[in-house]
């Protein structure tokens, strides 16, 4: 068995009704339709894996709580649909300091999706502490 199991169902057209692990659903469509393409889920996906990331990096570098995490993130496509390149502002709540690149990194180190993308796809990030 693996450790995760989707079953991706097209009835017709480009909407595809997405099971996660027998628990969740998720509805993609490739004309942003009947919910976001999948470029668009990505560019969420990749912020929703390293937010937790970067609050586990935070703690191992003695921040206990940064407060609100906010991410403004951006993807550009091609002619041809691809996205081709991300960036974000991270919004966080506590002040970082000189600690903030550190953390940045660390979290970048520790996120999954990071991991799991193509290098120059990697997302720019731009980090703003004490922002709230």
């Amino acid at each position: 068995m693996s450790d995760i199991e989707v079953t991706s169902v097209c009835e017709e057209g480009y909407t595809v009704e997405n099971e996660i692990d027998g628990e969740w659903s998720l509805v993609v469509d490739a004309l942003s339709e009947d919910g976001p393409s999948a470029n668009q889920v990505l560019v969420a996906d990749y912020p929703s894996c390293y937010v937790p990331a970067f609050r586990v990096a935070a703690q191992q570098t003695g921040y206990d709580d940064v407060g609100r995490i906010e991410v403004e993130a951006e993807g550009d496509l091609d002619e041809d649909d691809d996205l081709v390149s991300m960036s974000w502002t991270l919004k966080v709540e506590e002040s970082l300091g000189d600690d903030g690149q550190e953390i940045v990194e660390l979290g970048e180190e520790i996120c999954h999706v990071h991991s799991a993308l193509r290098e120059e796809l990697h997302a720019d990030i731009t980090l703003e502490d004490d922002a709230f």
